[in-house]
């Protein structure tokens, strides 16, 4: 895919310089991208989606095109999405997240409500849901790489191993053949090679440091809301979607079976069917 048929902008947010893409017209769409990704890994559903909607990606704090600069906790990662939409003159938008992108997805729905149409999240579970499950021992095992990130310069290093073709070869096995063309892993090798991945890692470094503020009782995200959920998640079971509909007032939950983390790259015709069908859904 040419990158180029989407408009590339830079703008100061939140005090460091954000990369993000745009294209179409319409209700805006916002769509925050995971660990170790980037904007990029919505090309999929940006193409599939511009036709009828605004639809808007950035680079997160830390990641691709983006400038790396702390702190990486959630109200402040909260706040670069509410400041995009600041800079962009966008009162309400639908958003959609995936992985760390779900987790700031879901925080701005419990804790910014009044600035979301809808909410989308892809294989990222509710905050409080995966508070409550991942000490369990299946759910523990999956998650090691959360500790493993909390050491200094290691992580970095593993990740970079091979000029990151190692990290590249592990996500292509994960999935489908035919997921990541030669162009795409391209791409994301020259996204990680900018900078390299220390900012991204430094999102789950803070997770531990300062863990996302959650009120008790939990607050209700009472806009309509999409869980797509690949059921064969190495690093987040499906059994973390259980329980959802306890703190979410509009639900609906999809299983992909035989479909990986990378759920929205893997099985992107599916991905784009059931966003088309939930934007139309809550649009005006």
């Amino acid at each position: 895919m040419e990158t180029t048929e989407f408009a590339h902008r830079e703008a100061t947010i939140n005090g460091i310089r954000m990369h993000y893409v745009e294209a179409g017209d319409g209700e805006p769409v916002v769509f925050l991208h995971g660990f170790p990704e980037s904007w990029y890994s919505w090309r999929h559903q940006l193409r599939a989606l511009r036709g009828r909607y605004r639809v808007i990606a950035p680079d997160q704090r830390g990641y691709n095109l983006t400038e790396a600069r702390g702190p990486y906790d959630t109200e402040t990662l909260q706040a670069d999405i509410l400041c995009l939409l600041d800079h962009l003159g966008i009162d309400r938008a639908h958003i959609v997240g995936h992985d760390w992108g779900g987790v700031i997805a879901w925080l701005l729905a419990m804790q910014h409500g009044d600035r979301l149409k809808s909410l989308a999240v892809c294989n990222l579970p509710h905050p409080a849901i995966f508070r409550r499950r991942v000490l369990r021992p299946r759910q523990a095992l999956r998650s090691w790489y959360v500790l493993f990130f909390q050491l200094p310069l290691l992580p970095e290093l593993a990740l970079s191993a091979g000029g990151y073709h190692r990290l590249a070869r592990r996500m292509i096995r994960e999935c489908r053949p035919g997921t990541f063309t030669k162009e795409d892993i391209r791409e994301f090798l020259a996204g990680w090679r900018r900078q390299g991945l220390s900012g991204g890692i430094n999102w789950y470094r803070a997770l531990l440091r300062h863990p996302p503020r959650i009120p008790d009782p939990v607050p209700l995200v009472t806009v309509p809301t999409l869980l797509i959920w690949g059921d064969e998640d190495r690093y987040l079971g499906k059994e973390l979607t259980e329980g959802t509909d306890q703190f979410v007032a509009k639900l609906r939950v999809v299983h992909l079976p035989g479909v990986s983390h990378w759920v929205q790259q893997e099985a992107a015709d599916e991905v784009n069917r059931l966003l088309a069908e939930h934007l139309a859904s809550v649009e005006g």
